[in-house]
């Protein structure tokens, strides 16, 4: 009730939406989406409706729109012709997101920029002030500002909105991977900081392709494709990436997921009889050949018709010499899907014949 009548603080607001009174500052500096009300001096007080408004700035922006489109259509504003912007350059840099807004302070003005001159560039992609990621899809800078806000609602919508507009190979090649690896650059060049940022956007991207994965149903029956990373690796974002390719395309898989000991990857293979096995390695400290070539010996199925999987070799951990016979190392995502589906296109002819 309090605030009803008082209205709150830039701090309270930023803190409440999720973004740094930087940007809140900033938003009111450029569009004009500012307070009604101001109390003695030049401190602001945000009502009921001008939060609204602030509120809807974050729900657009968070979908890729740029903030400055955003801010004509919360005003109403007829839209301008569309124009270049710079990657990220009114987003939020991560260094303007602390865990908790410094009191009354943060409602004072600052004094307005000053416009670039001949003699000083303007910020260009990757300068530091926003997330690295250079010349990408409009949903790529969208989850990138959901991120750096710890918005899991925004980017749980925008993520399932990517791959049932666009496709899995898409969404993750385009959107997907190049905001995990701009994240990654960020923490590895900020002394360690901002690792929630990175935790929450891979807990957000497992949690879209897990849903894809069971959203549809197989519909291929025969042998199934199994995937594991090799003992000793953890990472299974492109395993589950793989796996959402493959219901995409209704095809069977089994997915073991990440340190899978080598007596249970024999152990698998034996009982599920795969036409294709993915093994995952994302460092060459953990890549087997051995293992590989074991498991693209094996046999199995009845006698006079043994069959033995093909081994795809996924991630850069594999890097060398070519493999032997019966393992192959696709290129990506879209390489390995092709390989898959062209093993179970054949399978059918055979079936077929």
């Amino acid at each position: 009730m309090a605030e009803t009548i008082h209205g709150v603080t830039t701090g309270a607001v930023a803190r409440r939406l999720g973004v740094s009174p930087t940007t809140v500052r900033s938003w009111e500096q450029r569009y004009g989406i500012g307070p009604a009300v101001r109390s003695s001096g030049r401190h602001r007080r945000w009502m009921p409706a001008d939060i609204a408004l602030l509120e809807e700035m974050c729900r657009l922006t968070a979908t890729g729109v740029p903030p400055g489109e955003a801010a004509r259509v919360v005003l109403g504003q007829p839209a301008e012709a569309p124009q270049v912007e710079t990657v990220l350059a009114e987003a939020p840099p991560l260094e303007a997101v602390p865990a908790e807004a410094p009191p009354e302070e943060d409602d004072a003005l600052p004094a307005p920029e000053a416009e670039p001159s001949a003699h000083r560039p303007a910020r260009q992609p990757g300068s530091g002030n926003g997330l690295p990621l250079g010349d990408v899809r409009q949903e790529c800078r969208g989850l990138a500002r959901a991120a750096v806000r710890l918005d899991s609602p925004s980017m749980e919508v925008l993520l399932r909105q990517v791959i049932d507009d666009h496709g899995l190979v898409t969404a993750w090649e385009e959107v997907m991977v190049p905001t995990l690896h701009a994240v990654g650059r960020k923490w590895e060049s900020s002394s360690d900081r901002y690792v929630e940022v990175e935790h929450l956007l891979s807990w957000q991207v497992s949690t879209a392709l897990r849903r894809a994965a069971v959203a549809r149903t197989t519909s291929t029956k025969g042998p199934p494709v199994v995937l594991a990373c090799v003992p000793s690796e953890a990472h299974t974002l492109p395993l589950e990436a793989l796996a959402a390719g493959l219901a995409e395309r209704g095809l069977p898989f089994r997915m073991f997921g990440g340190a899978v000991p080598a007596e249970a990857l024999d152990a698998a293979v034996r009982r599920s009889g795969p036409a294709v096995v993915v093994l995952w390695s994302q460092a060459r400290s953990t890549a087997s050949h051995a293992l590989a070539r074991h498991l693209a010996g094996l046999s199995f199925g009845l006698r006079g018709a043994r069959t033995a999987p093909l081994v795809l070799l996924a991630g850069p951990g594999w890097a060398g010499p070519p493999p032997g016979d019966g393992l192959l190392r696709p290129g990506g995502l879209r390489e390995a899907l092709g390989v898959i589906s062209t093993v179970y296109g054949e399978e059918r002819q055979g079936a077929d014949a």
